[in-house]
């Protein structure tokens, strides 16, 4: 592969691409089996991408204490949740693992001291979404985890370690929600997915773009300071956290455009963004 600190490739010459990011807000579950407007959405992103080589995933149910990346060949598909149908834990997704990517992203990543994990595999923050976006599972993925003893400005730096990966033909996808707080969820009947928000859900979900259409990162990193509708719309940091990997790796020339702008059971918003 390319050189590394000290004699850095240029990324931006004319014969590389640059692949797109991805923050998905990826809500219930459910998404992996049933047809709704977010489902088609996204396949109808994943048709516009390039191609990829391969998938790096930071999905917000995968916490560790250290940074790690999956490095085995076959990752098990990992049902972590309870209480839905017998249909939803029957899903598989066998996409490979990449021993390749795994070595580039770890030996990518200088704010953390990444290490190995060969146990973990795809939770549904990661296979839910790719299911559908890649449904016949023929891109590889690695998965990388948060570290919930590292502070926002810590996963950001990270997420700037991950840029160059962008020019190795890789996928970079933060799986998370922008606005995430079950305690408060409001069902007005069966259907999770209705399109409901609660006030200080929406306020935040407003306030998150125009930062972002702003890049004002600093005020994202300390999101604590945002004011009372922020704290409700993230009580625990791990469904915020993959956005600001995405946006960490967001260049000056990238454009945004956002797909699945709704809230849902009043606290959650599924707010997507492509940057590219």
């Amino acid at each position: 592969m390319g050189a590394r600190a000290g004699n850095a490739p240029d990324l931006r010459s004319a014969d590389r691409g640059r692949m797109p990011i991805l923050f998905v807000g990826h809500g219930s579950p459910m998404n992996a089996i049933e047809d709704n407007v977010f489902v088609q959405r996204w396949k109808s992103v994943a048709e516009s991408l390039p191609k990829p080589k391969a998938i790096l995933c930071i999905s917000a149910h995968w916490e560790t204490q250290g940074t790690l990346v999956t490095a085995m060949d076959r990752p098990r598909t990992i049902h972590d949740f309870g209480g839905f149908p017998e249909e939803l834990f029957n899903v598989q997704y066998p996409a490979h693992g990449s021993a390749w990517l795994a070595k580039e992203a770890k030996e990518s990543i200088t704010h953390a001291d990444a290490g190995y994990d060969e146990e973990w595999g795809l939770d549904h923050g990661c296979w839910s979404v790719m299911k559908r976006m890649f449904p016949r599972a023929e891109v590889p993925i690695v998965q990388l985890s948060l570290d919930y003893t590292k502070k926002a400005k810590d996963h950001y730096g990270i997420g700037k370690d991950l840029l160059r990966l962008r020019y190795e033909d890789v996928l970079i996808v933060g799986s998370g929600n922008m606005v995430h707080n079950l305690r408060r969820v409001v069902l007005k009947g069966s259907d999770f997915n209705e399109a409901f928000g609660l006030d200080w859900a929406i306020e935040a979900n407003e306030l998150f773009k125009k930062l972002i259409n702003e890049d004002r990162h600093d005020e994202l990193i300390n999101y604590q300071h945002l004011g009372s509708s922020v704290q409700l719309a993230i009580p625990t940091a791990e469904h915020y956290l993959p956005m600001l990997y995405v946006l960490a790796a967001k260049e000056e020339t990238d454009s945004i455009s956002y797909f699945n702008d709704q809230p849902v059971a009043g606290s959650l918003t599924m707010t997507s963004f492509v940057l590219k």
